[in-house]
């Protein structure tokens, strides 16, 4: 939201230090993401006066003008001279003021002003529109200055534009400080000053012409579900005369980013940002039946329901939406988020009914999301408007319009408001306890009883003493639905008496220490383990679209149901994710798009999934890894090995070492089994029996869905599995003191028998004297080995510990392995 410091200080003394008062802004909680300061952008841009007129000899629409800007064009004896400026402006004469944009100016859409020449005659310079300044909709001529304005004076300084404005991060759970009087209470409440509202002023100008068509007998409000809507008013202004806003609200407007668009859309806008109330004008006499009765009423759309907005969109609505209808009309706006077309305010409107209401917050924002409608309304009304003072609001509303617009308000039979307003359930305030001793041993300090009472009071809330001493009784305002606890009221008073004068201090606690539990060593350890195989951490979002496995081809079934968010953000980011490696897959692209060729990432971060029939998701910690590219950059005398399934699997196997996690294995996976990964380079990590997780190279198909270049290795492991699988220390081994005897072997075996499975063999039946088994050599031939055979060679180490091996023993136990490991796989010695 932005907000300008000129509008803010007619309500709060606001710091003149700029920077410190933007400094606390921020440790109270409001983000200051910007600071602005206007008049900057109309540099070179200056008053002036229209010497002569001429037409342009080779057009018939174009004017030659000179136009006097002062000492702001001077000659080359330094006496002040006139511009020469081509004009295509109708709408004015010699001795004008205008507005001259000079060489060198830049008007907003980046238009910079340059010496040119327009069918042959040289212009130095533009007399501008409003629209051209961005100070309002008009086109239609140049902008002509009062004929005392005087000339050639900056036109910032002439119009006193000077004022910063500044854009703030409103976080959702602050609907109050959406306005410019919210806003002057939160700085208030900072600073232990009082602030000032112009509401009830504004509203005591409404004057009601008694002789007109009471406004309960020409509108009728029907609201069909509270729910949707808890409070629906209307007031009836009658006569009005729509066209351009007077300049001081076009330039409190075009101060915070508003383009003027007439006199009644303009009075909506600045109720809305000063006040924080959305508006809504509807044509009267475009709403009213053959009776001369407009009956508004308040409903679910109905499914497939159509309704053209203001934008000239024509929306499909549908029965999760809120409508304001008629019976003849159908929708005719859209509840909280846009009116329709066939009832909007025109140029030839001359009766109004202004909707002043508050809608359902979730319903709201989930229709401006779900339509791509998001608007300054919807934005308020997604956080939550106050259904209290709601008349009083719509009151000063109606009082302006009267002042720029001219019309009667119409009163009414049945009030002496001058307003329809259906108020089916109150929102009632919330009283709540303040125990002060118990504040300030949560916030550990002593607060005074005198600040908190201040700050309270700033806030809004009613503030009286409670039956016990030391106890305050707080009624929080209505316009604060944050509010509805004890420590929230703590919350407020930390953050604006200030968390920074709160000093240090360690948690109290006799005979404790500080240390990690079992858990967070072994995450360290992941940690370690990861960063040591040349992995950088990185982390990726948990909100994701519904395709994202699909996508990857990964099955979905042993994942749980998919958690879908119930207020997304967007289409893109509507469920919870239940893998980590789309979202690093994202990153490998992304990378790899902008000319990294390396990557090596791994994020530990949670999974979500649910389950049918049960209300709450479940989570999981998960383990995940990407590596594309080789481990370094090509060099003359080297060139790094592409990243494959085995640097995958050596950076397990090195985690695994440090988790000292025991009987580890890798199960080869179909690709029935794991179809995102490349067959016949994937499998399953597994401690005895205990599933840890999956690692392989991505599929061709779906690196290229992620628009990653291939290949690309990836792992997955769960973080509980891999801490209950892990052992705190390692089983102690004394240093060999005997010799060992090593021998070679090749075994010629079918191609469907794996290393695995000769491993497991070997193991067996090479006892306790068997110390290590390594393969250095798989070999195929079909003339010299056999078809559908290969030979694998293995080096033995056989070692005894408490002797030194005599060679019978060693023959003997290498001939009954082979003879164990033949029988079993029906394996041949290759001579």
């Amino acid at each position: 939201m932005k907000v300008s410091l000129k509008w803010l200080s007619e309500y709060v003394d606001v710091p003149t230090d700029v920077k410190a008062f933007c400094d606390r802004l921020d440790l109270t909680g409001t983000g200051v993401e910007g600071v602005e300061k206007l008049g900057a952008n109309f540099d070179n841009i200056v008053t002036g006066q229209i010497i002569s007129k001429e037409k342009h000899p080779d057009s018939d629409h174009m004017w030659v003008t000179k136009v006097d800007v002062g000492e702001c064009n001077l000659g080359d004896d330094g006496t002040p001279e006139p511009l020469q400026i081509v004009c295509g402006a109708q709408n004015f004469n010699a001795g004008d003021h205008v507005v001259v944009a000079m060489v060198g100016a830049v008007l907003p859409g980046d238009f910079k002003i340059k010496k040119s020449k327009l069918r042959g005659i040289a212009s130095c310079g533009m007399n501008c529109s409003e629209r051209e300044l961005g100070l309002g909709a008009d086109h239609d001529g140049i902008m002509i200055l009062p004929e005392d304005a005087p000339i050639g004076v900056p036109f910032a300084e002439y119009k006193q534009m000077g004022d910063t404005v500044l854009d703030l991060e409103i976080t959702p759970n602050r609907p109050d400080c959406l306005s410019i009087t919210g806003m002057a209470r939160e700085v208030g409440a900072m600073y232990g000053i009082d602030s000032a509202s112009p509401l009830a002023d504004m509203a005591a100008k409404l004057e009601l012409d008694a002789a007109a068509v009471a406004v309960d007998e020409a509108v009728r409000v029907t609201i069909d579900d509270a729910v949707r809507c808890p409070r629906y008013t209307a007031r009836v202004i009658r006569g009005c005369k729509v066209g351009p806003s007077p300049d001081w609200m076009v330039e409190r407007l075009a101060a915070i980013g508003q383009r003027s668009i007439n006199n009644i859309v303009d009075v909506t806008n600045y109720i809305l940002f000063l006040f924080g109330q959305p508006l809504h004008a509807f044509d009267l006499d475009k709403l009213v039946d053959g009776n001369g009765l407009a009956s508004i009423v308040i409903r679910a759309a109905a499914e497939g329901e159509k309704l053209v907005t203001l934008d000239g969109e024509e929306r499909t609505l549908t029965s999760d939406m809120t409508v304001i209808s008629t019976p003849d009309q159908g929708a005719v706006a859209l509840a909280g988020v846009m009116g329709g077309l066939d009832t909007e305010v025109t140029d030839q409107t001359v009766n109004i009914v202004l909707e002043a209401a508050t809608f359902e917050a979730g319903r709201a924002s989930r229709t401006s999301r779900n339509l791509g409608l998001i608007s300054e309304s919807s934005m308020r009304y997604e956080r939550g408007v106050d259904d209290h003072g709601i008349d009083a609001r719509s009151a000063a509303a109606c009082a302006l319009i009267v002042e720029v617009a001219g019309g009667t308000v119409s009163a009414a039979v049945g009030n002496d408001a001058g307003i329809v307003d259906v108020w089916p359930d109150p929102s009632e305030a919330v009283r709540l306890e303040f125990r002060i001793p118990r504040f300030c041993a949560l916030m550990g300090a002593d607060i005074p009883r005198e600040d908190i009472v201040s700050i309270l009071e700033h806030l809004g809330c009613e503030v009286a003493d409670a039956a016990c001493a030391d106890a305050l009784t707080v009624v929080a305002p209505t316009f604060r639905p944050d509010l509805v606890r004890e420590v929230d009221l703590y919350e407020e008073v930390l953050r604006l008496w200030g968390m920074d004068r709160i000093a240090p201090t360690l948690p109290g606690g006799r005979g404790r220490i500080g240390t990690r539990s079992a858990f967070e060593h072994a995450v360290a350890t992941l940690h370690a383990a990861m960063q040591a195989s040349g992995l950088n951490e990185t982390m990726t979002y948990s909100l994701v679209e519904p395709t994202e496995l699909e996508r990857l081809r990964m099955k979905t079934d042993d994942l749980g149901v998919a958690v879908e968010l119930i207020n997304p953000m967007n289409a893109d980011q509507s469920v919870m994710r239940q893998s980590i490696i789309p979202g690093l897959l994202r990153s490998v692209a992304y990378n790899q798009s902008h000319g990294v060729k390396n990557i090596q990432l791994y994020e530990i971060g949670a999974v979500f999934f649910g389950a049918e029939g049960r209300k709450k998701p479940k989570e999981k910690q998960k383990l995940a890894g990407v590596l594309a590219g080789a481990m370094g950059d090509a060099a003359w005398n080297v060139q790094p090995a592409p990243f494959d399934f085995f640097d995958g699997k050596g950076a397990i196997e090195n985690l695994l070492r440090e988790l000292a996690v025991p009987k580890v294995r890798f199960k080869a996976l179909s690709a029935d089994e794991a179809p995102h990964l490349q067959p016949g380079r994937a499998a399953e990590v597994l401690a005895g029996g205990a599933v840890l997780g999956w690692v392989g190279e991505i599929h061709p198909l779906a690196a290229e869905a992620y628009e990653a270049t291939g290949p690309v290795v990836a792992f997955e492991l769960d973080v509980d599995a891999l801490v209950k699988a892990s052992r705190p220390a390692r089983d102690y081994v004394d240093v060999p003191v005997f010799p060992a005897v090593s021998m070679d072997v090749a075994l010629v075996v079918d191609e469907a028998v794996t290393h695995e499975k000769l491993m497991q063999c070997m193991s067996s039946a090479g006892g306790k004297l068997l110390e290590k088994a390594e393969l250095f050599d798989v070999y195929r031939d079909e003339e010299r080995v056999g078809v559908g055979k290969k030979s694998m060679a293995y080096a033995l180490t056989y070692r005894a510990a408490d002797r030194t091996l005599t060679s019978e023993e060693v023959d003997k136990a290498h001939a009954r392995l082979i003879q164990k490991v033949s029988a079993a796989t029906g394996a041949e010695v290759r001579g």
